[in-house]
């Protein structure tokens, strides 16, 4: 197996026009995999969509076990409003539909924002022909063609087969006591250093608001660039083995981040909701990256654990939030000093919020190498913007989300 699924090249991403989308794209698509998105919609239980381009309106729906795609948004049960660049970018799959509303570049005025993003592995399937997941679709199996025991974890001194097949079937693992306690208390004392140099709407953090209305920086972003200590670690052998471990290629990124999860939060990106690190986008062009949570401190019940839900980086599912559709069960990864966690970059996973005590952690990872040919251009600059900017993102979205709906999303407690 491999976790390399990724089918588009940036190079290939272009410009679209309204009336090409709406007249040659779509109906393509519809032709194609309307068969596909139809059963989507009706497993979902999805309203049509209606689409108002620049102008103009057309609607999606599932009618004779197809798509059926047609002029106007009668029948229209969520209704977006978009630019024409923005669905350009949404199709080819550079932003997803979540991603459109963290950037107000979408507007919902029929329906409501989980409607929205509750139709992209629809798009998915119609654009991509990746079936959107049902009841029964995913099973794990061990290298003895046994059922997996989901609840297993590892260290580095284990078979690194069954490492390799964990991960691919199940997209974590858990491995234990990767890192001495001295070194995390040298991890910890560089967040905590990081998080004092802070001010007020400092962009080199993320920041939330408790429930005494106090406003703190819960996130260190470009931790790897300030922190020696961190950089010394994934240059370590007893983690730079883990971009080998698939044997698709990983390089390590040489980013990171450092993480507090205070008590009490009440609004801000600290305790995050169920998602994909794809959830913005872009799962046919860099999926499946590894993402390594360091564990600067245990993470238990009360602590704040990661949840990670198996098998779902094989799942066509939403990747922002947790389809009530889903019959993947849900894990919390309770780890020690030292551990580290990893997931594939489309498992959904989510931070629980602490409920005794804070934890720290530490998050960086390895990315899929270029294919063959293939042009990546970066620019670095505008990637720590996007990044920064993610601190208020939960008021765009409500922005984006239509006023009238009655589960209009509000931010609060992680959303």
């Amino acid at each position: 197996m491999t976790i390399d699924v990724r089918t588009r090249r940036q190079e290939d991403v272009r410009p679209l026009g309204r009336d090409e989308i709406l007249d040659a794209l779509l109906p393509d698509a519809v032709r194609v995999h309307g068969d596909l998105g139809a059963r989507g919609i009706a497993y979902l239980d999805l309203p049509a969509l209606a689409l108002e381009v620049d102008g103009r309106r057309v609607s999606l729906e599932a009618r004779g076990g197809t798509v059926v795609l047609s002029d106007g948004a009668d029948h229209a049960g969520v209704t977006a409003v978009l630019s024409a660049d923005a669905l350009s970018e949404l199709l080819q799959d550079t932003v997803s539909t979540m991603g459109l509303a963290m950037t107000s570049r979408v507007k919902i005025t029929n329906g409501s924002i989980n409607d929205w993003i509750g139709w992209e592995p629809v798009l998915r399937a119609l654009l991509d022909g990746r079936k959107v997941h049902e009841a029964g679709d995913i099973t794990f199996v061990d290298l003895d063609g046994a059922e997996l025991d989901l609840a297993r974890t590892f260290t580095i001194d284990d078979d690194r087969d069954e490492m390799r097949n964990f991960v691919e079937q199940a997209g974590f693992m858990h491995l234990r006591n990767v890192f001495e306690e001295s070194e995390m208390a040298d991890l910890g004392t560089d967040i905590d250093e990081w998080l004092g140099r802070a001010t007020p709407g400092d962009p080199e953090y993320w920041w939330a608001t408790n429930d005494r209305e106090e406003e703190l920086p819960v996130r260190v972003l470009f931790f790897y660039d300030k922190s020696e200590t961190l950089r010394d670690l994934v240059d370590d052998q007893r983690y730079r083995w883990i971009g080998e471990l698939t044997g698709d290629g990983h390089v390590h990124r040489r980013t990171g981040e450092g993480l507090v999860k205070p008590l009490g939060i009440m609004r801000g990106l600290s305790d995050l909701p169920w998602h994909k690190d794809c959830g913005q986008g872009g799962h046919s062009f860099t999926c499946s990256g590894l993402t390594c949570g360091i564990s600067v401190t245990g993470a238990d019940r009360v602590s704040g654990a990661l949840g990670v839900i198996p098998g779902s980086h094989r799942a066509n599912t939403m990747a922002t939030g947790r389809d009530r559709h889903l019959d993947l069960p849900a894990r919390k990864l309770e780890t020690q000093t030292g551990d580290v966690t990893i997931h594939c970059s489309d498992t959904l996973h989510r931070a629980y919020p602490p409920v005794e005590r804070p934890r720290k952690v530490v998050y960086s990872g390895f990315t899929l190498p270029a294919r063959a040919g293939e042009v990546r251009s970066v620019d670095a600059d505008k990637v720590r913007a996007q990044r920064s900017g993610l601190s208020d993102v939960q008021s765009r979205i409500e922005a984006a989300d239509n006023e009238a709906a009655a589960d209009r999303y509000q931010a609060g407690h992680g959303r």
